[in-house]
């Protein structure tokens, strides 16, 4: 199982993609379906992602796409 964050890339007028930062879980054939829920169940609870996009490729291997809101701060001073 492996995990990568994607950050937004340069920002376009009509793009509101860069409001997301993404998480893909990347599951081997072999792995249990339940241990990557129970990952996928984990970020969702602690790390507040959302399950955006699933995918199961021929051979038995599966892709999870999770995404969160990034949040802006802006000055008030």
């Amino acid at each position: 199982m492996r995990e990568q964050i994607l950050r937004p890339g340069i920002r376009r007028p009509d793009d509101n993609t860069r409001d997301y930062e993404y998480l893909v879980v990347s599951v081997n054939p072999g792995d249990p379906v339940a241990e990557a829920r129970r990952i996928i169940r984990e970020h969702a609870e602690y790390g507040k992602w959302e399950l955006h996009r699933s995918r199961l490729y021929r051979g038995g291997a599966r892709r999870f796409w999770l995404r969160r809101r990034i949040m802006r701060v802006h000055r008030t001073v």
